[in-house]
């Protein structure tokens, strides 16, 4: 890396220019899906559209599907985490409810701790 001086005057910007080794290397942590544009472009100082810019002229055809396929799984995912989230949102309410109906705490006897904790704090917080 080389820092380069740019611009007249007190507007002087200083920048570093990346080798094309290093720019393969971001390149492909990316692709493969070991490190987000975002941190990309903090931890080497680059800006998303110049990453965006390096992944449209330097990928071949077969990386870029791939990495389209791996943003695409990752959007599933998440989607599917926060689906399963409200599932087990809507779970806990029901047996907080039985809980209060019945006075049996049942909760702590065959739910994992965890679980346990999170349905007491939400039937105090019904109460």
């Amino acid at each position: 890396m080389h820092p380069i001086k740019t611009g007249q005057g007190d507007q002087k910007k200083t920048f570093t220019e990346l080798s094309f080794v290093l720019k393969k290397k971001i390149m492909q942590l990316i692709i493969n899906g070991r490190m987000s544009k975002h941190h990309a472009s903090v931890k080497y100082s680059v800006a998303k559209s110049t990453i965006d810019y390096w992944l449209k002229k330097f990928t071949t055809l077969d990386e870029k599907q791939n990495f389209m396929s791996k943003e695409n799984e990752i959007k599933k995912l998440k989607e599917r985490i926060e689906e399963l989230e409200l599932i087990k949102d809507f779970q806990q309410d029901l047996i907080v409810e039985f809980e209060l109906e019945t006075g049996k705490a049942l909760a702590k006897k065959f739910l994992p701790e965890q679980l346990a904790k999170e349905i007491e704090k939400k039937k105090r917080a019904s109460k």
